[in-house]
């Protein structure tokens, strides 16, 4: 088993990247519970291709909001 990355912040905390950026996102002013929520799906196809696409819960997708 693999241990998680660690930061290395030299701020005498040790949190993963995951957690500093969970921790990070949960403290900005007006920020609720889903503002952490992942934005983009990974995905390898059997090819061996990866592709990223906006997930469908984003509450921002790109393109004109209209169409």
């Amino acid at each position: 088993m693999t241990k998680p990355d660690r930061d290395h912040l030299d701020d005498g905390v040790d949190m993963t990247f995951e957690e500093r950026r969970q921790d990070t996102l949960r403290r900005m002013s007006g920020s609720d519970a889903h503002d952490a929520d992942p934005r983009v799906e990974v995905s390898t196809e059997p090819n061996g291709n990866v592709r990223i696409d906006v997930a469908d819960t984003a509450a921002v997708r790109p393109g004109d909001p209209e169409d």
